[in-house]
């Protein structure tokens, strides 16, 4: 049976993401990995408390809690990415010592700057969302176009083999997700 891991690219009404947003001009400035479909496991580098930007590391992000939940309306692409076996356990290995370690984390706020300057720049211990992800995807083996440290949201919108499941607003996919799950299993 063919597994598979997610990126969930978004784009939040935060004061921050609307500036990158006008910097970038893109229409999506953060990117999550999640485990499944119906996004119950989803991990990125954000802030940590609702509404402040910092302090930010690795965290577990819940649609409808943090900042996910300060938004009725959350425009998103959700792709999958198909992984072997081997890889969903790398994947799984990868998401334990963040999660175990994140203390040891913190948000690449440095990084912002050499990722618009397109200058490579690795940080051991401090990683943007969309390094996380590259980070992540290069440690499961899946190839990489660029260094993971130059990568942006707007990047895995075309990551190859990546196939566009969801388009559209993210608590409306996450609550129908969740309401089908529940009528599953009752």
């Amino acid at each position: 049976m063919q597994d598979y891991i997610y990126l969930v690219i978004i784009q939040t009404g935060t004061r921050p993401a609307r500036f990158f947003k006008l910097i970038t001009r893109k229409p999506y400035n953060h990117v999550s990995l999640a485990a499944n479909i119906n996004l119950t496991e989803m991990y990125s580098f954000c802030r940590t408390y609702r509404r402040l930007p910092f302090p930010a590391t690795f965290n577990k992000e819940i649609v409808g809690q943090g900042t996910l939940g300060l938004f009725g309306s959350i425009p998103c692409e959700i792709y999958s990415i198909p992984v072997t076996n081997h890889q969903k356990l790398i994947f799984n290995e990868i998401i334990n010592h963040f999660s175990v370690n994140r203390k040891l984390y913190s948000y690449n706020v440095l990084g912002l700057l050499a990722v618009l300057l397109h200058i490579e720049w690795n940080r051991k211990k401090n990683f943007l969302c969309s390094q996380f992800v590259a980070y992540t995807m290069e440690k499961m083996g899946l190839p990489l176009e660029k260094p993971f440290c130059l990568y942006t949201p707007d990047d895995f919108r075309r990551f190859p083999g990546a196939k566009l499941v969801y388009h559209g607003e993210l608590n409306s996919f996450y609550y129908e997700r969740q309401d089908k799950q529940l009528l599953r299993n009752p």
